[in-house]
């Protein structure tokens, strides 16, 4: 079940496209990554969902429903520029925030200090912003962004200024809030936090969106049939041995040995290159080489980029 769908969406600036009729669709309860490089087009997207603005062209669906602003109690957002009143208490602050949000005073106590002392800031309830960390000053707004129970959520590079132990405290409290019901969309650079954490992608670069899918689905489509063979023997030692239409990417001494980088033609298996080289070496292990989401995110958007030079080029 999809909970929001974006079809066709346009958005311009004076001369500068920042989207170029984008479309998406993110599934219900999934963390949904919205994924490009500086000035692709995300923030903007993300603008047009919470209706700070709104698109030259398209149409935008909450629930099966056309996005109105009744929709905005719905979801929550935090942005990637924190803003928080540094002349204000943190507590309240944080109780003013949720009953802007449509939270009853006594509700909204009770949920603050649970979160509170689950994040472990309980001790600055009476404390200014100002005194807080950075650190600490964003664990209150990701509070907040919370505080409703929205049914989606925008995290725009939610894990910027915290320390590992603070990553993970988000992260898991990400999963929690997913495992509750909540849909999550999740905007960062940080390709191994979308490998950890995202089912579902879409790329956005120079304002079209030029991948999307479940992240399985594309570390699938972007394999090459490559193997990292484990093995005794020397340097090069398996190049003789290797099935017809392998080629010897790189091979260097690894544990028990040296490890040698194969890919196989198209439509050859791992079993083959198995039985090519048993009766010439020993192996210690064989694992398929996967990109990393870092990996295709690169390769796309350098392809791209090179696609558009060309298209330029011939026009000319």
């Amino acid at each position: 079940m999809i909970i929001f769908s974006a079809r066709n969406v346009t958005k311009r600036y004076a001369n500068h496209v920042a989207l170029d009729k984008v479309s998406i669709d993110i599934p219900r309860q999934s963390i949904f990554g919205l994924l490009g490089p500086n000035g692709a087009g995300k923030t903007s997207l993300i603008r047009i969902i919470n209706q700070i603005t709104g698109p030259d062209e398209g149409e935008l669906y909450f629930n099966n429903q056309r996005l109105t602003p009744r929709h905005i109690e719905q979801i929550g957002y935090l942005p990637e520029e924190r803003g928080l009143y540094k002349k204000m208490k943190v507590g309240e602050q944080a109780l003013y925030l949720a009953q802007l949000k449509g939270v009853h005073k006594h509700d909204a106590l009770r949920k603050l200090k649970i979160l509170f002392e689950k994040f472990e800031i309980q001790g600055w309830w009476n404390r200014k912003v100002e005194e807080l960390s950075k650190g600490m000053q964003q664990k209150v707004q990701f509070i907040v962004t919370i505080i409703h129970e929205p049914d989606l959520l925008i995290f725009d590079e939610p894990f910027s200024g915290f320390d590992p132990i603070n990553v993970n405290l988000l992260k898991e409290e990400i999963l929690e809030l997913q495992k509750n019901g909540s849909t999550v969309i999740f905007s960062t650079h940080n390709m191994a936090s979308v490998e950890e954490l995202c089912d579902n992608i879409a790329l956005i670069n120079n304002s079209r969106k030029i991948l999307d899918g479940s992240v399985k689905d594309i570390k699938n489509q972007y394999k090459t049939n490559t193997y990292a063979v484990l093995h005794e023997g020397t340097n090069g030692s398996v190049l003789p041995w290797l099935p017809f239409g392998a080629t010897l990417v790189s091979n260097e001494e690894a544990d028990h040995g040296y490890q040698s980088i194969v890919r196989l033609q198209a439509g050859s298996n791992p079993n083959e290159l198995i039985s090519a080289l048993l009766p010439h070496v020993t192996i210690y292990g064989l694992n398929e080489i996967v990109p990393t989401m870092n990996d295709i995110f690169i390769q796309t958007v350098k392809g791209a980029a090179m696609g558009a030079e060309i298209n330029t080029t011939n026009a000319n």
